[in-house]
């Protein structure tokens, strides 16, 4: 399936059912493998190898970032998702998926904010005004009632950019420093490359969810370690997000960090007071990439 199809076909809901299925196989059947974390010739180009398998399906997504590609007016990240045919071991589905990440990404941030955030969060702020923190704040429109946006940004100049593509999705944004931002949010998402926090742990206040996006590798790092101290935190996958997410940081005790899947699951809570801070963590799973490209199949029919 080429990446025109695929763009075509793929669509918010879609990408939301999809990450949730994908939740709930981590804590039900699923085996998802060690992840491969690579560089190309030149070692500030990189690609990912991550996999899983559950009793129904198997396969893997190779995820790239070439930095340079800018310059060429190329789209600096890209996927390719591949399927096995479980009778014979043969690739069945090869799927290029540079735009469906983008959705999927996205799609497991709103899927973690339905079930942490307030119902009534409406200010949201997000860290980063690139490809991805667009599709972070239409995703999370979709599932809470979103009044305002501050975008917090290193370049003024994207950041003008990218509030002005915001309100022409209809959504009423402005931009921001890190403190006023955080200081006004009820949801934080952080969707940057960064290697250090990007804000001070005293600037969340009580009932705030925040979203780690970006941390998916070791040593990246968007979150201050002491959030983490006196939040209720979750992730996708445990045992990956204390490898590559920004849990990777956390010093505290590591048995209190909950698989999302078990909240969507109904075996542990999820917020239990509405002055809680939580935190949900997103290091990446191939379950994601295989339950989305499982129903782009379906819809294309």
């Amino acid at each position: 399936m080429s990446e025109d199809e695929s763009a075509a076909l793929v669509s918010h809901e879609m990408a939301f059912e999809a990450a949730r299925e994908a939740f709930v196989a981590v804590v039900d059947d699923a085996v998802i493998f060690p992840a491969v974390i690579a560089h190309g010739s030149e070692t500030s180009n990189r690609f990912s190898i991550k996999s899983a398998a559950t009793g129904a399906f198997a396969g893997l997504k190779v995820g790239s970032f070439w930095p340079g590609n800018d310059a060429l007016g190329l789209p600096r990240h890209n996927s390719v998702i591949l399927l096995f045919d479980q009778a014979v071991g043969r690739v069945e589905w090869v799927i290029e998926a540079g735009k469906v990440n983008a959705y999927r990404t996205a799609a497991a941030d709103a899927v973690a904010v339905d079930a942490l955030a307030r119902p009534d969060a409406s200010v949201l702020t997000i860290f980063g005004a690139g490809n991805q923190a667009l599709f972070e704040c239409l995703a999370i429109a979709r599932v809470r009632p979103i009044r305002q946006i501050h975008v917090v940004a290193r370049d003024p100049a994207k950041a003008e950019v990218f509030v002005a593509a915001l309100q022409r999705e209809g959504l009423n944004a402005t931009g921001a420093n890190a403190q006023e931002a955080c200081q006004k949010a009820d949801i934080v998402v952080t969707a940057t490359p960064s290697r250090a926090p990007l804000f001070d742990a005293e600037w969340i206040r009580a009932g705030t969810h925040v979203s780690s996006m970006g941390s998916d590798a070791a040593g990246k790092q968007e979150l201050p370690p002491a959030l983490l101290d006196h939040a209720a935190v979750f992730c996708d996958l445990p045992a990956q997000a204390v490898m590559l997410g920004d849990l990777q940081h956390f010093t505290g005790d590591r048995t209190a960090i909950v698989a999302l899947g078990d909240v969507l699951r109904g075996r542990t809570p999820g917020r239990t007071a509405s002055d809680q801070i939580t935190i949900f963590d997103s290091s990446g799973i191939a379950l994601q990439d295989l339950t989305i490209a499982r129903r782009l199949i379906a819809a294309r029919g």
